[in-house]
């Protein structure tokens, strides 16, 4: 079984899944949010998603990891924003030298609900019928446990 840490980033909240995944079969094994403190400046804030996700490494010890590419916002300023949590959950993954898989939204989508077009309760539909043991409580942990499906699904043909 190869375990995989899915990630979905982000300032607020960063969604985080590990899941289990050889052939055609599926184990959820934890998944939970990461929130670093509104109020905290900026670099606060990136530590927070650093620590965690080291600690998740730590805890977890995945083979690999699944994260979202950033998408472009109308806003310049919230996609470098957001890019910068995404970066210092790479960073955590990738001292630990745990290879990293990157996917754009639509292709995450696509992989767990058949269409790129597929919306937040779609996708939240089809995590909790592809693994009914993951009781996602937030949209944030549902991405990330469709992120870290994804590329089990994804991987098996690469």
């Amino acid at each position: 079984m190869k375990r995989i840490l899915g990630i979905d980033p982000g300032l607020l909240h960063t969604g985080w899944a590990v899941i289990e995944s050889a052939g055609s079969e599926r184990r959820y094994i934890a998944s939970g949010v990461i929130l670093p403190p509104k109020t905290d400046v900026l670099p606060t804030r990136l530590a927070k998603i650093f620590n965690e996700v080291s600690k998740l490494c730590d805890d977890f010890q995945p083979d690999e990891c699944s994260i979202e590419y950033t998408f472009v916002n109308k806003n310049p300023t919230t996609t470098l924003l957001l890019g910068h949590a995404r970066a210092a959950a790479m960073v955590a993954v990738g001292t630990r030298e745990i290879p990293i898989f990157e996917y754009e939204p639509t292709k995450i989508k696509k992989a767990i609900a058949c269409t790129g077009a597929a919306d937040k309760a779609q996708v939240s539909a089809m995590v909790k019928i592809l693994l009914p043991a993951a009781k996602p409580k937030t949209s944030d942990e549902s991405d990330a446990i469709a992120i870290a499906l994804a590329h089990s699904n994804m991987n098996r043909f690469l």
